[in-house]
């Protein structure tokens, strides 16, 4: 009688298991040294040096100076695996905001924010519609559902976002006019969305001047943050919805300057 002895995890089991594990740590934490990390799995510095280039290649995290990081900076944006579990009730209850600009047979083009994200599960309330996005993310999650008709937008594939960018994807866009565009940005400053990449502007502004009503979701957290490139006044938009928690200094300021801004509150039980 032949016993079978349980399977023994391989090196590159064991690596991948690691670096799922180190993810987690710095994302949850938003920034590790790099000998806590070597602390706290007993591994060589070494060795968290070679998994940290592994997962910064794939887009997850960053290395600079000895430290980890997950979180964004004014340079560089964070990995939509971080970014998709931050300010999730207030992603929740703009993407509800935002889905009453949406009407049964309309074009609509989502960017790659995890904001938008969140309209996704709401989106067969409205059907028919196309939806075009550039985020890989977005056309697994919508493959299928009835109802939609889906253009995927090409181009260079970006890991720390899970989306196409570039030439290739500009020059579809312009080919394209779509009822509704709804977006995100990484900071607002002086009133101006800012993203940190300039491929990322590029496609952005492709994306607004192809469609006839602009939606902007800004949580509050953008107003605390900075990044290089200006993108889109918020003036320009037709609507900018954040969440009830937003600082009203900001609120007022925009109201003043002619923006149209929307609060979204929360639903009651998710209060």
């Amino acid at each position: 009688m032949n016993s079978s002895s349980p399977a023994v995890p391989s090196r590159t089991d064991r690596q991948q298991s690691r670096q799922l594990a180190i993810s987690e740590a710095v994302m949850a934490a938003g920034s590790l040294r790099i000998e806590q990390i070597a602390e706290r799995f007993d591994i060589s510095v070494m060795t968290v040096h070679r998994d940290l280039d592994e997962l910064e290649d794939r887009g997850l995290l960053r290395k600079s100076r000895g430290v980890a990081t997950a979180s964004s900076t004014a340079l560089v944006e964070s990995s939509d695996v971080y970014r998709v579990g931050r300010q999730q009730a207030e992603k929740e209850a703009m993407a509800l905001a935002a889905m009453e600009f949406v009407e049964p047979g309309q074009a609509i083009i989502l960017d790659d924010s995890t904001s938008t994200m969140h309209l996704l599960p709401h989106l067969h309330t409205k059907t028919p519609l196309t939806v075009i996005t550039n985020t890989l993310t977005i056309m697994n999650d919508l493959r299928g559902m009835r109802g939609i008709e889906m253009i995927g937008l090409g181009g260079e594939f970006y890991n720390w976002c899970s989306a196409f960018m570039g030439r290739i994807t500009v020059r579809e866009i312009a080919e394209l006019r779509a009822d509704l565009f709804v977006m995100s940005t990484s900071a607002i400053v002086d009133d101006i969305c800012f993203h940190q990449t300039l491929e990322t502007v590029d496609v952005k502004r492709a994306m607004f001047e192809s469609a006839s009503k602009r939606v902007l979701l800004a949580d509050r957290t953008k107003f605390d943050k900075r990044a290089l490139h200006a993108m889109l006044p918020l003036a320009d938009f037709d609507v900018v919805v954040v969440d009830a928690a937003t600082d009203r200094r900001h609120i007022d300021r925009m109201r003043d300057a002619g923006v149209n801004v929307h609060i979204a509150r929360r639903p009651a039980a998710a209060r």
